[in-house]
């Protein structure tokens, strides 16, 4: 299956450039981006792309690619450090720049290049880098700039080369996807061929071959990941997945009760509930490093999970509806990527484990996910859920969790959902919920003096929870949270809305 190569040298969008190939209907294929030549020739790929990474070229330590990538005589795009590696390679200068870029920045296109086709003069895009190149490679020429930057954008097209300073596989560059697909269809005229519906046949024969007769057993948490993952494993394995809902006690007011009777009701898996909260309690208490919260979390879980499966003869798999963001965010994947937060179920799984792990989506995202949730008959409701984190409300509470900060927190979080329904937005949101701050403010309640918690709004819209971007809520909705949250929970007497987009900024706090 033809299709374009990434080199990954570990940017936090290395899997959107992913995203966005699949997004034009072309094949992707990801590794790390000091991978031998040997092994990049073995993909028979149409088109090389560099990823963008946290290196500099000036460092003894850096990665750079295979040097020979540039005579395999196929079209090859470097984003940002990928732009800076090309031209350090190839006997251009690079060099730390006296202005960094980080965010939006005004592009203005010099040259009508290919890779620019079909778009205007000068627009938006984003920045994100504290190098740049000063002296171009040989046969090299300047194709757009920045006001801080000469060389935003350079070119050998007599080479097929294109380097970009930006990147143009995130939301926040204008015109970011029509850049990508000058290159991949217009240049490398690589054919169509990724089609999401041929991801569950795949996976289904996948899971065949590696389970056999074995049994499995399935963490559901009442999302659409979860279920999505279970209903895909039980496609192939049928009878021999077993289903488990651990109520942790850091779920939202009343999730553990509206799980199983959703899933007992709209599907057929066999769903065992264990009530765990006093047992995650008690491994928490005074803990508040977010981290630490993470892997003791993710620790619990899998304890449960293989005291589970000691109970079921047979049991040697565990399923997870692990996604792509969920492993870029916790552990290089396949390139030297900087840990911005572990996942319970990635990154805070224990070393040692008894049950192999079975993830039939970690190569998705949330939106593909949904569409396979569609094309498996899942409800409209479970499928257009709001994502939850894994750990809970444990990673919403800022500092230790206690019994009386979880329940104050699901009071505020049930108001917000509420009030977020009422408005008709709800579908609209990526995500809409509240973080417990470790402060408490002064305030007035009738005539009597308050000293009480402050709790911080989060609502953002985001496409694949790659990047995202704060929601406009109107005034009105806004004071309608407040004034409930304060008159109804008590505990909080301060509301502070969180206008942070992602980047510079994660969707959670912790």
């Amino acid at each position: 299956m033809e299709g374009v190569l990434i080199l990954d040298f570990g940017s936090q969008y290395s899997q959107l450039i992913v995203r966005r190939s699949r997004e034009l209907g072309i094949n992707a294929f990801i590794i790390p981006g000091n991978s031998s030549f040997k092994d990049i020739q073995s993909y028979n790929s149409k088109a090389i792309i560099l990823s963008g990474g946290p290196h500099f070229v000036s460092q003894s330590s850096t990665i750079l690619p295979d040097k020979k990538i540039f005579k395999l005589g196929i079209p090859v795009l470097g984003i940002c450090y990928g732009m800076q590696s090309i031209a350090h390679i190839l006997g251009g200068k690079v060099v730390s720049s006296p202005k960094r870029e980080y965010g939006h920045a005004k592009l203005f296109i010099k040259d009508k290049s290919k890779i620019f086709n079909h778009m205007p003069n000068h627009f938006s895009c984003w920045m994100s880098h504290g190098d740049s190149v000063s002296r171009l490679p040989k046969g090299f020429k300047g194709i757009a700039s920045t006001i801080d930057i000469p060389n935003a954008a350079i070119t050998n097209e007599k080479k097929n080369i294109y380097c970009v300073q930006f990147h143009p596989e995130v939301t926040h560059t204008d015109n970011g996807k029509m850049i990508l697909k000058n290159f991949l269809i217009g240049i490398a005229k690589i054919k169509k061929s990724w089609i999401l519906e041929n991801y569950i046949e795949q996976e289904i024969i996948n899971i065949r071959d590696k389970v056999g007769k074995e049994k499995s057993l399935c963490a559901i948490s009442g999302g659409v990941d979860s279920a999505v993952a279970a209903t895909v494993v039980d496609k192939a394995i049928g009878k021999n997945l077993y289903c488990v809902f651990v109520d942790n006690g850091l779920l939202r007011k009343g999730e553990a009760r509206k799980v199983k009777e959703f899933l007992t009701k709209n599907t057929g898996l066999n769903l065992k509930v264990i009530d765990a909260r006093e047992r995650f309690l008690n491994e928490l208490k005074g803990v508040s490093n977010p981290e630490k919260k993470r892997k003791i979390i993710g620790r619990e879980f899998i304890k449960i999970f293989e005291e589970e499966a000691k109970k079921i003869k047979g049991v040697k798999y565990l399923v997870q509806g692990t996604l792509y963001p969920d492993v870029i965010e916790s552990i290089s994947v396949s390139g030297p990527s900087s840990i911005i937060k572990s996942h319970h179920n990635v990154g805070g799984l224990p070393k040692k484990m008894n049950l192999k792990l079975i993830e039939p989506l970690n190569f998705l995202f949330k939106d593909e996910v949904r569409k396979l949730g569609l094309e498996l008959n899942l409800p409209k409701e479970l499928i257009e859920r709001h994502p939850f984190p894994g750990p809970g409300l444990a990673i919403r509470i800022l500092g230790s969790v206690t019994k009386e900060a979880i329940v104050v927190l699901q009071e505020a979080d049930e108001i917000i959902l509420q009030e977020i329904k009422k408005a008709g937005i709800y579908s609209k949101i990526w995500q809409a919920f509240g973080v417990l701050l470790p402060l408490k403010t002064v305030g007035v309640m009738g005539d009597n003096r308050t000293y009480g918690n402050v709790l911080a709004l989060r609502c953002v819209e985001s496409f694949d929870g790659m990047t995202a971007n704060w929601t406009n809520l109107s005034y009105n909705i806004l004071q309608s949270i407040s004034n409930r949250i304060v008159n109804e929970v008590r505990g909080i007497n301060r509301v502070v809305y969180d206008i942070t987009s992602k980047p510079p900024g994660t969707i959670e706090w912790e």
